[in-house]
């Protein structure tokens, strides 16, 4: 087997730089509980890591503005790192025993999250197919013909990663990279949100 090392799109990696500034890291394992409750975790991590963003943006009576930024901020950060987990309970292989892993970086001109997930070498393929797809089409465009494909048959449809493309004007990024272990690719995503 050959090695399955590729970049897409600007991959900054930060999770490298996790000891200096603001950063929170969480790790999850995919096989620790059932799906439905997975489901009911990811929310209250996304809601979670929302929350502790907005502790930097503190709303200010001085500035009118602060409250509705706050709140965009937790609203994006929400449903970024919530589809993120959710990506990654539903595609990793919970008999890897590999760990999930989600990091949220706070820069001066950026929010950062990366997720990191194992994936089997097919799925992985399959999944990076569907993300040179996403890097070379008109954003807009693919999330119609993927709102029109999920209507006709409701299979995967990445309108998660579209909607943070075109609702909140994310830079999408990702990294697949072998593992030691024959197989078994490391999937991270990385999305970046101005502030």
């Amino acid at each position: 087997m050959t090695d399955f090392n590729e970049v897409i799109g600007h991959f900054s990696d930060l999770r490298n730089c996790l000891t200096q500034g603001e950063y929170l890291h969480l790790g999850f394992q995919p096989n620790s509980s059932p799906l439905k409750e997975r489901w009911r975790n990811n929310g209250l991590s996304a809601d979670f890591m929302a929350d502790y963003v907005t502790t930097f943006f503190p709303k200010s009576a001085e500035d009118p503005n602060s409250e509705t930024r706050q709140i965009e901020i937790k609203s994006a950060v929400s449903f970024i790192a919530n589809e993120l987990l959710e990506n990654a309970m539903k595609y990793s292989d919970p008999s890897l025993k590999k760990a999930i892993s989600i990091s949220l970086i706070l820069e001066e001109t950026r929010i950062v999250i990366i997720e990191s997930n194992a994936a089997k070498t097919v799925q992985a393929r399959h999944y990076r197919d569907f993300v040179q797809k996403l890097e070379q089409s008109d954003p807009m465009q693919m999330y119609l013909e993927q709102l029109e494909a999920k209507a006709l048959d409701d299979s995967s449809s990445g309108l998660g990663f579209l909607t943070m493309v075109n609702d909140y004007d994310a830079k999408l990024a990702w990294q697949f990279q072998s593992s030691e272990e024959q197989g078994i690719i490391t999937v991270s995503t990385e999305v970046s949100l101005p502030i």
